[in-house]
């Protein structure tokens, strides 16, 4: 992802987490970003990957790690997802209770090409538990906006073949829907793990 669009959502999260004053009780660790009051996310209707309708209250009561990419990001989607993942199986593994509250969810924000068959072979390599997501142009665009993450189509080339430009951030939320945090994708699935154990209750 470009750098301006990263910076500008990682600057857009550390001015929100200003405003909420000082961290109390569980909360990110040097690597993380508090996110906590931050006005993102909230109720929606989606395809799963089965075909099926998903809404986010459908996982009320659960932790929800959220990334929205698509599905023929040649490097830095599949980087990312693979290191939210196994970040969940570490922190599974080492705290089972706790990681059986968490459901990490894939969001797609390139619909033209991601049918709910296309996510559906994409999430397969990753977590057993995980979502994957997809919707119409205009269900995938309310949600992007809603959860604050920036997404463009860039111009195709000569065989038809285009690139998603896209912000590239795991948020945690919380089991009411509420963000918590950005956890550390670009220091690996260990600090993922830690990370999810200064929030997950």
């Amino acid at each position: 992802m470009p750098a301006p669009i990263r910076h500008l959502a990682l600057g857009l999260a550390l001015t929100l987490a200003a405003c909420n004053g000082a961290p109390t009780g569980p909360g990110p660790s040097a690597d993380g970003v508090d996110m906590r009051g931050a006005s993102v996310g909230g109720e929606f209707t989606l395809t799963g990957s089965d075909g099926k309708p998903v809404s986010w209250s459908d996982f009320d009561g659960q932790y929800r790690m959220v990334y929205f990419g698509f599905t023929s990001c040649p490097a830095i989607c599949p980087t990312d997802v693979l290191r939210m993942t196994q970040g969940l199986e570490i922190f599974e593994r080492e705290h089972p209770e706790l990681g059986a509250k968490v459901t990490p969810i894939f969001i797609s924000i390139d619909p033209e090409r991601d049918s709910p068959e296309v996510v559906a072979q994409f999430i397969d390599n990753f977590h057993p538990r995980f979502v994957g997501l997809t919707g119409s142009k205009e269900e995938i665009e309310s949600v992007a906006l809603q959860f604050g993450t920036s997404a463009a189509k860039e111009a195709p080339d000569e065989s038809g073949n285009y690139n998603m430009v896209h912000s590239t951030f795991v948020t945690l939320f919380g089991p009411d829907g509420e963000a918590l945090g950005i956890l550390p994708a670009d220091k690996g699935p260990e600090a993922i793990a830690a990370e999810l154990a200064g929030w997950v209750r």
